[in-house]
C-alpha cells in the first residue's frame, strides 16, 4: 500500500519536484522510529544512510578530550540528517547523532541515493540546491560567531528557529552559540531585564 504521507515528505523536501519524481526515491526508502536517546548514527560508523526526520529532534555531538559531549548541530522534522565524514570523504563518522525525543524517521542508503539522483535531472538540481542550503547555513554560522556579541547570537538564533528553543535543552543551545550554559543563562537574564525596563 502506498503511503502517500510518506510521499508528501519527501516532496515538499524538493525544488520543482513533480509527484512522479519523488515516487522513486519513496519506492527505496524505509522508515524507523527511534526512542528519544537512541542514536541514528554513532562515532567511527561507516553505514551510509541518509536520514529525512518525519518527527522529532536530532543533535549532532562530539566528545571532546575531557569526555565531554560537545553538541554541533541540531536537526528537527522535514531536516536531513547525514554524517559528512562518511557521505563526502568516504571516512567514518567523527560526530554522534543522538535523539532528543521520540522520533520517525525515513532513510536511504546514500549510494542507492545517487544512483537514482544520477538518472533524473531534476532530482541532481535539488541536491545542489541542498548542498547550497547547507553551505550557506554554515557560512552563516561562521559570519555570526566573527561579526556578533553572544547575546545577538542568542537572539538570532531565537529569531530564526522560535520553536526550537523550548525543545531543546539550554546545555547543548550554549554549546551551538560557542558560550557555557550560564553565560547563556545570564544572557536571558539580561533580556529579560531589559523587556522589563521597557514596559
Amino acid at each position: 500500500m502506498i503511503d502517500f504521507e510518506k510521499i508528501n515528505k519527501l516532496y515538499t523536501l524538493g525544488k520543482q519536484l513533480t509527484l512522479s519524481d519523488v515516487q522513486v526515491l519513496f519506492k527505496s526508502a524505509k522508515t524507523k522510529s527511534y526512542a528519544s536517546g537512541e542514536h541514528l548514527i554513532v562515532e567511527g560508523e561507516t553505514k551510509r544512510n541518509v536520514f529525512l526526520i518525519r518527527k522529532g529532534l536530532v543533535r549532532a555531538y562530539k566528545i571532546n578530550e575531557k569526555g565531554d559531549e560537545i553538541t554541533t548541530l541540531i536537526r528537527w522534522e522535514n531536516k536531513i540528517v547525514a554524517s559528512p565524514n562518511i557521505i563526502l570523504f568516504n571516512e567514518p563518522s567523527q560526530l554522534y547523532f543522538e535523539t532528543l525525543e521520540p522520533t520517525e524517521v525515513f532513510y536511504i542508503d546514500y549510494d542507492v541515493l545517487q544512483t537514482i539522483i544520477s538518472s533524473n535531472p531534476k532530482l541532481e538540481s535539488n541536491r545542489k540546491f541542498i548542498l547550497q542550503n547547507v553551505l550557506k547555513e554554515t557560512l552563516q554560522r561562521i559570519d555570526s560567531f566573527i561579526l556578533l556579541t553572544p547575546e545577538e547570537r542568542y537572539l538570532d538564533f531565537r529569531k530564526q528557529y522560535p520553536d526550537i528553543v523550548n525543545r531543546v535543552p539550554n546545555k547543548f543551545i550554549a554549546n551551538i552559540l560557542g558560550i557555557t550554559p550560564v553565560s547563556l543563562s545570564r544572557i536571558r537574564k539580561r533580556i529579560v531585564t531589559k523587556k522589563d525596563k521597557f514596559y
